[in-house]
């Protein structure tokens, strides 16, 4: 009876578990190709989002990173990324899938640059507006 009280714990916690051990590298099996926008006169990365991911739209999800010092007006939303603003997509090299954006439920104290936080939200995919990331949490809230 232990046994499978046990089992069904583990099977109820299992998304959660995949949700924060593998937010980035859900992120990292999305495809990008380079499309022409006519709009803007010049290349972009369009995602080909894979089925697993968008499985998790609209769910809750937990990413840890650091916080990228963008000036975003209006301070609406901030940058999280998997890695330091030195190695970031912006400056570093890394690529889009290493980004997201993160619009939290209530207005945070501001973060310095590089701090590491901790997040979970419900996950939205992006694969068309340019004037945002692909990669974007809703309703976050910071986990201390």
């Amino acid at each position: 009876m232990k046994r499978i009280l046990f089992g069904a714990l583990v099977l109820i916690s299992l998304p959660t578990i995949a949700q924060t051990a593998e937010g980035w590298s859900l992120f990292a099996k999305t495809k990008f190709e380079a499309k022409y926008n006519e709009k803007a006169r010049e290349y972009f990365l369009y995602p080909n989002f894979p089925a697993d991911l968008k499985a998790l739209v609209g769910k809750e999800v937990t990413l840890e990173g650091y916080h990228l010092p963008i000036d975003v007006e209006g301070d609406a939303y901030i940058i999280l990324s998997k890695y330091p603003f030195s190695q970031c997509f912006f400056c570093g090299g890394a690529g889009p899938e290493s980004i997201s954006e993160v619009y939290f439920k209530e207005k945070q104290a501001k973060f310095e640059p590089d701090q590491y936080i901790r997040i979970k939200g419900k996950l939205k995919l992006n694969d068309a507006d340019i004037e945002h990331g692909n990669f974007i949490i809703q309703e976050a809230v910071l986990i201390k």
